[in-house]
């Protein structure tokens, strides 16, 4: 088989799909535009540490992913997360609660008032919704589960996913399995139980109980060796600059190092960014950037900190913490990098990665940077107990961080597929479809590549 395909993009979803197609016998070329592949995943090492620019782990939500790591030689250099890393803390009037994670746990917890613990138990007599599909996460949960849950559990849960609000994501686009539980099953706690065992079935973990990975060198690992499994079939410094259609075949024109290059193809799969695929693909329906343009990418800064061990006032036994946005704090959250995983920064030193920002705070970058950062510092010193400066600092600002599923989501997502049934050939994939985790985009490759050979093969 030598049909030519070509991928636009060389982030996980790009670079996982091209393994499954070349694995499949097909013909695929991987086009990035700079010089390192990884999309968002960037790993940077300084100075004994190493800090992961944008996604700094991943759950093993499907067996692709240990599939894809073991097959591009990356098994010795997958780390899974500390044990602490199952505590969770959040933040309530200042202090740092741990999440529940059992009905004893609940019981005892000073997290949530006693009547917001009884008001759980009423979720088994609420009804299913009658608009679904249009209900933003907030009205669902504070519908089921009440205003304090929403407040203190979910709040800071979604601003830790997508950094987003509740009020604005769609239940349905952002969380599908939460969706369908209600819908399916007639409630979550009832929904939670019968859904355990189809997921068994299927071989899949929730996203609760999926154990946490990561890389010895960091996240960029993984893309970085894919890149080096596919060779040849990966052209970086490739700035694609416009793709055409005619009789059939797809003509992809790139500048290469100050040189205009072309391939023809049969199929194109996009994994850019929703805004980047807007402007590439528009001539081929004029309804596309209508519909691309109105996804929401907020701005997000990624703190690194490192202190002294010996500095740090409080144990350090969990994943971190995150902070309900009725905490008033100029951060969302923060994650005890040292603790999760090893080699994150020197033995002596406790390595933290603070986030910032996103569509909760997105006005806050009107700021200069430097002083925001210098006030979620000061804020994070005062909630871990350090009274000394950190010994190192690093930054990594994202002008659009993360897509955001928000309300009436699934008119975009049936556009894509309307735009894909009348483009043949062209196929629309990334973050911004499928989910956004590592996990998601892992599987979704698996999806994006048989459709692509069902292309290649007439069907």
């Amino acid at each position: 088989m030598n049909n030519k395909i070509v991928i636009l993009g060389a982030g996980v979803s790009g670079l996982a799909t091209a393994y499954w197609l070349k694995k499949n016998g097909a013909d695929v070329t991987v086009l990035e535009k700079n010089s390192q592949v990884g999309g968002a995943m960037e790993s940077i090492s300084e100075n004994g540490y190493m800090f992961d620019r944008g996604p700094n782990s991943g759950l093993e939500t499907t067996e692709f992913v240990k599939e894809l790591v073991e097959g591009v030689g990356l098994k010795d250099q997958m780390v899974y997360a500390n044990q602490a890393g199952n505590k969770r803390y959040i933040m309530r009037n200042g202090e740092l609660h741990a999440l529940p994670m059992s009905p004893p746990s609940l019981i005892k917890t000073k997290l949530f008032s006693t009547s917001a613990k009884f008001r759980l138990i009423g979720e088994l007599f609420v009804g299913r919704s009658k608009d679904g599909y249009y209900q933003s996460v907030a009205d669902f949960v504070r519908r089921r589960l009440g205003q304090e849950f929403l407040d203190y559990a979910i709040n800071p849960f979604v601003s830790g996913v997508y950094a987003g609000k509740p009020e604005d994501l769609s239940v349905h686009s952002a969380f599908p399995k939460l969706y369908e539980l209600e819908e399916k099953y007639g409630g979550l706690l009832i929904g939670t139980v019968r859904s355990i065992r189809e997921r068994k079935k299927r071989k899949e973990q929730s996203k609760q109980s999926a154990r946490m990975f990561s890389f010895v060198g960091g996240m960029q690992s993984l893309p970085k060796a894919i890149a080096s499994w596919l060779g040849s079939n990966v052209i970086t410094l490739a700035d694609v600059t416009s793709v055409s259609s005619e009789g059939g075949k797809h003509t992809v024109v790139y500048n290469n190092a100050g040189t205009e290059k072309r391939i023809t193809c049969d199929v194109v799969i996009s994994t850019l960014p929703a805004y980047s695929a807007s402007k590439l693909f528009a001539s081929f329906d004029a309804d596309l950037p209508k519909h691309l343009d109105a996804i929401y990418y907020p701005p997000v800064m990624v703190l690194y900190l490192g202190f002294k061990k010996e500095h740090v006032g409080r144990p350090l036994d969990g994943f971190g913490f995150l902070i309900p946005e009725k905490e008033n704090k100029s951060f969302l959250g923060a994650i005890w990098s040292s603790v999760l995983f090893p080699e994150r920064g020197p033995e002596d030193m406790a390595a933290f990665t603070l986030f910032i920002g996103g569509a909760r705070n997105a006005s806050l970058f009107s700021e200069e940077k430097d002083l925001i950062a210098e006030r979620c510092i000061n804020e994070f010193m005062e909630v871990m107990k350090i009274k000394e400066e950190p010994e190192y600092k690093a930054m990594r600002f994202w002008s659009k961080a993360i897509p955001q599923y928000n309300i009436g989501y699934i008119e975009h997502e049936r556009f894509a597929d309307e735009f894909e049934k009348n483009n043949k050939g062209i196929i629309l994939s990334g973050n911004f479809r499928g989910g956004i985790s590592v996990g998601d985009c892992i599987k979704n490759s698996v999806s994006v590549s048989k459709k692509a050979m069902e292309l290649i093969n007439g069907r």
